[in-house]
């Protein structure tokens, strides 16, 4: 059993964990003040059908008053008339309703006092509201100035998941571009040690002899070509004179 309650203990306490980092106060707080207002609209409603229904039942016991009125000088002019029995039926009458009408007046006041208790309660509801809602706004206002606080913090010092991601793509890029020169220097040490070639330079199977003598043979002609020229010139200068 204090296995089971202890491993009970640590999910509530991880779910809370999870919780608690995915909460946002500020949400948390509109919502309360959501659910107070939706709160306070019952209870201003339930003022309302309070007042309906003492109203409707003042309205009944106006009539009763009325009837009542109309049965004692209905009684009286029996009683002029001599007609004991019609009055007495109109006393009797007046009876009936004077007791439907005291009954009425009692309800009209437990009534009255239920409105009057709720109408308190609706105006100490809304005085409540009004000051959760003031502390609402400095509350939110607080966590957004400390939360603000906390990213900027966060971004100067380079905690946050933001500059971190940035200090990454930036050491990636380093490496990369370092590997890159590294790679342009090889290249230039090959070429220059004639270990790699342009594919349009010379024959593609030509090996470093070949190309070497191939080299030579074109120094030698150029040698033969200038010296022919350079003889040609001078026979045609001796023939001027």
């Amino acid at each position: 059993m204090g296995l089971l309650s202890r491993a009970s203990t640590i999910f509530k306490a991880k779910v809370s964990k999870v919780l608690d980092a995915a909460e946002d106060p500020r949400e948390t707080l509109d919502y309360s003040y959501e659910k107070q207002l939706e709160l306070l609209q019952k209870v201003k409603r339930g003022l309302a059908d309070i007042v309906t229904a003492r109203k409707g039942l003042e309205m009944q016991a106006a009539r009763l008053e009325a009837d009542i009125e109309r049965l004692e000088a209905d009684a009286a002019a029996a009683v002029r008339q001599g007609r004991d029995d019609l009055a007495t039926q109109a006393l009797e009458r007046k009876a009936e309703e004077g007791e439907q009408l005291a009954d009425l007046r009692k309800q009209i006041e437990g009534l009255k006092q239920e409105e009057d208790k709720m109408a308190d309660n609706e105006r100490r509801l809304s005085l409540k509201i009004q000051t959760f809602r003031t502390q609402k706004e400095v509350i939110k206002a607080q966590y957004s100035s400390a939360e603000a606080q906390v990213k900027i913090g966060e971004a100067t010092t380079g905690i946050s998941e933001e500059m971190a991601d940035v200090g990454l793509a930036l050491e990636r890029a380093r490496d990369r571009t370092e590997r890159m020169r590294a790679r342009a220097g090889a290249i230039e040490d090959l070429t220059a040690k004639g270990a790699l070639t342009d594919a349009l330079d010379g024959n593609p199977g030509e090996g470093d002899l070949e190309r070497q003598l191939r080299a030579t043979r074109q120094k030698d002609q150029v040698a033969a070509d200038l010296a022919r020229l350079k003889a040609q010139m001078g026979s045609q200068g001796g023939g001027g004179v």
